[in-house]
């Protein structure tokens, strides 16, 4: 927590993962400062005790060891005074690590940083991920909190891969159950014009959402790498052309000229062979987009097909 004190970068920025992005200038809280620094004069009394405690068993140790070499005491007594000194060593080398800390964190809470933390210095703000700034809320002198249990914290700045762009849209519950993952989308930007944007479905939302008296599912979409001449703009409206199934260079007619057999159901054309004269032709039906299907066999491109439900024109009335 604290004040920004410098920003570095501007949104359109491209930077790294690392860079420096702002500065933070910390606002010290007293309660934990002051408590930083009564830990602070604790540690430098132990401190204190232990190297004198240490000063003691070396003393100790000295005397022990010159009678020890003189055969006036018993290596078993040598051995103790050996241990008692190495853990008198041991323990004041600790309190000084424990110092060391104290005067460590009084630093943190103090400017935020101290020595050795190099970038890792909770006043620099740096990128987490490589992408582009797309914003930056703050501004010179603004207050930031941390992140806690209680809060997001403050955003200083948000960056985006613009090299994997996501679509992000609806779909009615009425079509919801015809699509599925990985499916391919043409995505259509409204800033954009003619030209469409090659994506794949990646996730359909198992809950859908009351919007105004329809439930709707949230979809979203991965675009496929664009080229370099063509940049998409995080938050542009688009639409998606959901392709549930494709065929091409294939035959294909028009579905209104398609019959079918009252009995069997099965479909069928009238094929020109004359003068007026046409003859049936059974086929086997692809897909369809609702106004064109594709004919997979039964009949050939040369044939012309009877149009058996033309609209006549209606009949004009008049008179004098």
């Amino acid at each position: 927590s604290g004040i920004i004190d410098e920003i570095f970068v501007e949104a359109g920025d491209v930077i790294k993962r690392g860079d420096l992005i702002a500065k933070v200038k910390v606002v010290p809280n007293v309660s934990s400062l002051t408590s930083a620094k009564n830990n602070i004069n604790a540690a430098n009394t132990q401190v204190e005790t232990a190297r004198l405690a240490f000063e003691s068993q070396k003393n100790i140790y000295n005397r022990q060891k010159e009678l020890f070499e003189k055969g006036v005491i018993s290596a078993n007594e040598f051995d103790q005074a050996q241990l008692s000194y190495d853990q008198a060593q041991q323990r004041y080398n600790q309190e000084k690590v424990n110092l060391t800390g104290a005067r460590q964190n009084f630093d943190i809470i103090k400017t935020g940083t101290t020595s050795g933390l190099g970038a890792s210095a909770n006043t620099e703000i740096r990128a987490t991920v490589a992408g582009m700034v797309l914003d930056v809320p703050v501004k010179t002198g603004n207050q930031v909190i941390e992140a806690n249990n209680f809060n997001d914290g403050t955003t200083i700045a948000t960056l985006a891969d613009i090299d994997k762009m996501i679509f992000e849209g609806k779909v009615d519950e009425s079509e919801v159950g015809k699509i599925k993952e990985s499916l391919p989308l043409e995505i259509t930007v409204g800033a954009i014009e003619n030209k469409k944007f090659d994506a794949v479905l990646d996730y359909i939302a198992p809950k859908g959402v009351d919007e105004n008296g329809a439930i709707q599912f949230e979809i979203k979409g991965t675009l496929k790498k664009q080229d370099s001449t063509t940049f998409i703009r995080a938050g542009l409206s688009a639409n998606a052309s959901i392709i549930l199934a494709k065929a091409e260079d294939v035959l294909a007619l028009r579905e209104a000229l398609v019959q079918y057999d009252p009995k069997t159901k099965k479909p069928f054309v009238e094929v020109a062979v004359g003068e007026q004269e046409f003859e049936r032709r059974d086929i086997e039906l692809g897909i369809s987009d609702g106004i064109n299907v594709e004919v997979k066999s039964g009949i050939t491109k040369e044939d012309n097909i009877k149009v058996w439900n033309q609209l006549k024109a209606a009949p004009e009335f008049g008179g004098r």
